[in-house]
Order: C-alpha cells, then structure tokens, then sequence
C-alpha cells in the first residue's frame, strides 16, 4: 500500500462523515441479537468488530498495519495504523465523534459511502455493541501528533469524557482496549488458536496489510503479511495435498457495474481477487468471501465462478479433441473434483440471503464473476496448454467415476428409507417418526451394539453397529466410497442423501452420535465417521447434528456405592473423597464390557449422558485438518506424532 493512497482524505475525515441511524439500549438486554449468542462465539465476535474497522481503514488504503493484543489480564487491544476516529463535535449528539461512536449503535463511517466504499463487520452494528458488553473500555486517538483519551465502564458509561493527553509519534492511528462483561457474556477464555485463524485468514484476504498478534499469556507473537494474497493462501490450503499442476491460476480485476433496477444507469465499483489450483484429491475446496467475510453457503460470487470454469473447461476439451461434440458434457461436479479455490469479492453494497451473511445474492456478481473468471482461464489454458492437458485428462476420469458412482448412489436411494423393509438389517430403529426428538448411535462393534439395542430407550433411540472401520473418504475414489457396505448403511438410515443431492429436510434423526471406545482405535473410527460427514454431509456438521458420546473410563465402587469417572482426574478425586475407605475400580477396556443398563445409565440416559456437539468455528481451517489427518501425504502426519507423543498420557493401543 502507498503512502500517498494513505494521505488521501485523512484530514477530510470528520464529523459530518458519521451517520446516527439508532440507540444503544437494547444491547445488554439482547445480545445474542446482536453478536450471535452469549457464549465463546459472541465473546470473540467481539473482538472481530472492533478489528473489522481497522481492516476497513486498511481496505480504504487508510492504514498498514493492525497488532491485536491479549493482555495477562484477559483483555484485548486491537491497534491500527488508520486516520484514528475523528474527535470533532458530531452535530447531532453534541459529543466527541468518538464517543458517539463507541455508544450509540449504528453510528459510524460505514453507513456513509463516501467514507468508506467497501466495509466488513458480520452485522455492521460496530464497536459500540461491544463497548456495551464491556466491562471497560479504553480508547487512544492519535490525529496529528496529538493523543486523545477516553474510557468507558459498565457497557458504555462514559467516565471520561474525551481529553487530550499530549503529543505523541504516532502521527494517526486508533487503540481500543477492552475486557468483556462477564455478568452479561458467559464466563470463557478467549481462545488463541481461534484468533490466530481468523487474523491469518484476514491477512491472506488483504495482502499487503501486516497483521500482529501478541498473547501475552502464552508469550507468544505471531505475524502475517503476503503481498501475494490469495496466491500463498491456496500454497496453503494445498500444503498437504499433492498437486495436479505446478501453475496457481490467479487475478484481481475491479470494474465499474451497473447497479440492478437502476432508471440513471449508475454503476459502483466491485472488486475480484481469485485463486486456485488443481491438487491430486477427490474434494472440492472452495471458500468464498465478500468483503472479508466468509460465506459458508455460498451465493452469486460461487455460482458464477462454477459456471465460468465448467464452460471454459468443456469448450477447450472438445476444441482440442478430448471429447466429441456429441459426447455428454463435463458436469460443475466433474469440474469441481480436485479443485482448490478462494474467491474475494469487495463489493461496496453486498445484499445477503436471510440474517448470518453466508450467502451472498446480488445478482449482478454472478454475471460479472462469471466474465472475469473467464477470461482469466481462458487465459491461462491457452498459455498453458501442457497443464491444460492434465487438469481435462483428470476431469474426464472425473466424470467417469461420477457415472458409476451414480449407479451405486441409485441402488441407495432406491432403498427408501422410509419403507421398514429398505432400511439396513443391523439398524435397530425407534418406533418414534418425530425426526425433531429422534436420534441414531453409530456403535463400535457388535459387542457394544447388542448392548446398545437391549440399553436403548426404543421410543426415540436407534442403533446402527459399524463392523469394524469404515473406508477413508479422503484417499478412496468415489465409486468405491459408495459400494462400501458401513457407508451405505448409514446413508441409508439418515434419509437425507449424499452431496452434491443431500436434503436436510429429509433427516430422519436429530441428533446423530458417534459411539466408539475411549482408545485409539475408537478415535480413529472417530475420526474415519468425521470425515465422511465432513466431505459428504457437510450441512450435518455445519447445522450441528453430529454428536461424540462420551463413555466412562472407569467404574468406582465404595460401601456398595457405585460412581462412574470419565477421566482420570475425576476418579482420583473419588478417592480423595473416600480416603482410606475399601474400593474397587474397574478399568472399561470397551464399550462391549458395559452390561444394557450400565450403558444406558453412564452413555446413553439424557439425564446423565455427556455428548459432544461437533462444531466447524472455521470450514477453511477444518479442510486443511482432515487433508493432514487422513490424506495421502505420510510424512507430515509421522512429524507431527513424532513433536506431539510426549503431551500424550495413558494410551491404551
């Protein structure tokens, strides 16, 4: 970024550019309205608000750099390099612009165009929503050499009024500091590995812009910068794959669009940053992003892109005589196979499907994403045409493999489960047809299963026994995937299909809950289910449907009292509480060493039962942990148990 883009409207920033839209009061009284939800997800929503104006003055080419702090104390600073809020009178308030920002909701530079064209924030409600889930919050202004300073307690509450505290060299530039409420926000640390994710990830979607992150409670610095952007973000993504073709095909184009409905023929300016880059796997890695925000369901910017690549790709496959013009032509999940994309889009007016922005619907972007990723692969395959080659060449045995998995997916869904008779002969089903209440175990093992079956409350519980592993999805080819018989049960069972046809609406159960032994065996199983679920019934993880079961470790029996622990800490703490009393403890090598009823007591009863929600924070990092996990590649996987095995205690193999 440029210093002279940088110096261009600093001092023009002022009052008149913030607009007053709504109060604050509503905030403490509803925060989940607001940031989502009171738990770890809102809290750090809390922390992407206020890093969001700093990405916005970078994306406006007003700052460089952004460091965000996690002090000892449990607070978070987030400091930038931008013009610094403007401290000036607003008209309407009579107050600082700065603390008119940071209490009433909705008052910023982003609801003025010409303050900022392009903006982020997931609801666009600001710093102020966080002030008032704060406890305190602290605020340096730095305008022309001079610091200004204001503070703010009990969700917004001024206690000092903005002042001038002297020079300093930071010519410009914002700080804000804050602790949560924890009488408002539920009581949770703020998590390193998340926030690492999310600032990497914005620094790859800014390229140019520094991004710093210090935790001083774990006396730690991380630091990202990639003047390539989204080109070392697929380096990334691909690290654990093999690559199909040396070449990542990369552009960045802004062009002036006309606006849908508009009687002047006015045009705003969108901006296209896209990467990608074909890899030796069976998966599609596409994530896509309008002004640093990632949909996850997609929207105009995917479709058009899909559309772009599948036409280009048939087109040159038939002019360079891979196929006959008569041939069936190379589908968008043919093409799809593989594949490894990011697609930016900074649009100055981006218009969402329902209220969590994960799916973009301006419709113009389709049209316009669709020309540029045209031209740029069109580009590209004709400079390239040895690449060209294999990318068609591993499509076109794509295709043939969708053919025949296609028939197995068939003989699946020919199998209605909905007729008794379809259903997998090893599913015990419950009698309830409620899919709201009802809820599947996939069981380790015959043993565990029979056990399951007679333990069971029939009336909403049913249980599918997995014989053994079921086949890794991340190494098979898509026709084997679908003639495995575990598989097969279980798509069966759900009702609901596979991708790219899979129907949540046709679920058959609410909660479905992996079963498996407390040893390495039973995580690798674990791990072997995630997997699946994860590349093949993604709305399943990403709705929350996908539970781990959590069975005891041992039985502890004093004076007749029966306990159960499920980690070792816990049973110590049965024999603290005991002393020097007789007892007995039982090690559980397995679920099939539990009788019916200690399986239903400790595992399965609601009352007692411990379940693990499985929940996707990040899709984009998700997909790079299963490639690691369970992919192809060997060696990094040996590293990593190699630097990680001594943090590992008390493995049963």
């Amino acid at each position: 970024m440029e210093n002279k883009e940088l110096d261009k409207n600093k001092d023009n920033y002022t009052a008149s550019d913030i607009r007053i839209l709504e109060g604050l009061e509503a905030v403490r009284k509803r925060p989940g309205m607001y940031i989502g939800s009171t738990s770890s997800e809102g809290l750090h929503h809390m922390i992407w608000e206020i890093v969001d104006n700093s990405i916005d003055e970078a994306m406006g080419g007003f700052a460089t750099r952004v460091i965000v702090t996690l002090t000892k104390e449990g607070s978070i600073k987030v400091d930038d390099d931008g013009r610094g809020i403007p401290i000036d009178i607003h008209p309407k308030t009579g107050k600082s612009t700065v603390e008119t920002v940071l209490t009433v909701l909705h008052a910023g530079g982003k609801f003025d165009n010409s303050t900022y064209k392009i903006s982020g924030g997931l609801h666009g409600v600001g710093a102020s929503v966080t002030n008032a889930l704060s406890k305190w919050m602290k605020v340096w202004v730095a305008r022309h050499n001079k610091l200004h300073f204001i503070e703010f307690v009990d969700g917004g509450k001024t206690v000092k009024p903005l002042e001038q505290i002297g020079d300093c060299e930071k010519e410009h530039g914002t700080i804000v500091e804050f602790f949560p409420d924890f009488r408002v926000m539920e009581k949770a640390p703020f998590e390193h590995t998340k926030i690492v994710n999310r600032l990497q990830q914005l620094a790859y979607l800014n390229k140019g812009l520094k991004i710093i992150f210090i935790d001083e409670q774990m006396n730690t610095k991380d630091e990202w910068h990639y003047e390539g952007g989204l080109k070392e973000y697929i380096v990334d993504l691909n690290k654990d794959k093999e690559v199909l073709t040396p070449t990542i095909v990369y552009g960045e184009v802004e062009q002036n669009v006309k606006i849908p409905n508009s009687e002047d023929n006015e045009t705003y300016s969108i901006k296209l940053e896209l990467a990608f880059q074909y890899n030796k796997s069976y998966n599609l890695s596409c994530y896509s992003f309008c002004n640093n925000i990632n949909t996850t369901e997609g929207g105009t910017h995917e479709e058009g892109f899909k559309l772009a690549i599948t036409r280009i790709i048939n087109k040159y496959a038939i002019e360079k005589k891979f196929m006959k013009e008569q041939d069936d032509k190379l589908s968008k999940e043919d093409v799809a196979e593989g594949l490894t994309a990011i697609i930016s889009i900074k649009h100055p007016n981006p218009q969402y499907e329902g209220q969590t922005k994960r799916k973009l619907g301006n419709s113009e972007v389709r049209q316009y994403v669709n020309k540029v990723t045209s031209d740029i692969f069109e580009k590209f395959i004709l400079e390239n045409p040895d690449e060209a080659k294999i990318i068609i060449q591993k499509i076109i045995l794509a295709q043939q493999a969708r053919k025949k998995s296609q028939e197995a997916k068939e003989a699946i869904r020919r199998k209605s489960p909905f007729d008794s008779g379809s259903l997998p002969g090893k599913l015990a089903d419950c009698s309830t047809k409620n899919s709201s209440i009802s809820e599947i175990y996939i069981v380790e093992g015959d043993s565990a299963g029979g056990s399951a079956k007679l333990g069971r409350n029939r009336e909403f519980q049913a249980i599918l026994p997995l014989r053994g592993k079921i086949l890794n999805v991340e190494k098979a080819k898509t026709e084997k995937i679908f003639e495995n018989e575990e598989i097969t049960a279980m798509i069966t069972a759900f009702g609901a299909g596979v991708k790219p046809e899979f129907d949540l609406t046709k679920l058959r159960y609410n909660k479905i809950i992996i079963m498996t032994d407390a040893d390495v065996d039973g995580a690798h199983i674990r791990i072997l289910l995630l997997t699946f679920f994860f590349r093949y019934m993604y709305p399943l993880v990403e709705q929350g449907h996908i539970y781990a079961a959590q069975p005891p470790l041992y039985k502890f029996v004093c004076n007749k009292s029966v306990k159960y622990a499920y980690s070792d800490e816990e049973l110590e703490q049965f024999k603290k509480e005991v002393g020097t009393n007789k007892y007995s403890v039982q090690r559980y090598k397995g679920l099939g060493e539990m009788n019916p009823d200690q399986l239903w007591e400790t595992t399965m009863d609601p009352k007692n039962r411990i379940l693990h929600q499985i929940t996707i924070d990040d899709a984009v990092k998700a997909d790079q942990d299963f490639s690691f996990l369970m992919g192809d590649d060997v060696m990094p996987r040996k590293e990593f148990i190699s630097k990680n095995a001594k943090f590992v205690k008390n493995l049963d193999i």
